[in-house]
């Protein structure tokens, strides 16, 4: 059953993570990255969700998260078999306050803050 709010773990550039509560619907989730939503999976099923456009739009730099950087807000939520978003448990909130506890200092002339895009032929 989808639930109405969920706690999540929001992530502001410039700031340490916070815990938060917010509504499960379209219209709060955008409004939480200031825009449309993108999900970045985790292999236990925990997502990021931030902006899609965030470097496009000139969001400031947030965290570094494998080899590119997250540019604008973004909280890290659960998934449920279903695919919807859910609360994150307490030893989540945990591992991922850990993970995105360090602030970076982004000088702005990182390689990874320019949007790219990565195409892929098919042979048909």
């Amino acid at each position: 059953m989808k639930e109405n709010k969920i706690k999540v773990l929001s992530v502001e550039p410039g700031q340490p993570p916070a815990i938060k509560e917010i509504g499960n619907d379209l219209h709060s989730l955008q409004a939480e990255v200031g825009g449309l939503i993108e999900c970045i999976s985790f292999p236990n099923g925990c997502v990021v969700v931030c902006n899609e456009e965030g470097k496009l739009n000139g969001m400031p730099p947030n965290r570094r998260l494998g080899a590119d950087i997250i540019c604008g807000p973004f909280f890290v939520c659960g998934t449920t078999r279903s695919g919807d978003f859910s609360s994150l448990s307490k030893s989540e909130i945990a591992e991922y306050s850990q993970l995105f506890s360090e602030v970076p200092v982004f000088s702005g002339e990182e390689p990874e803050l320019e949007p790219r895009m990565t195409f892929i032929g098919f042979n048909f």
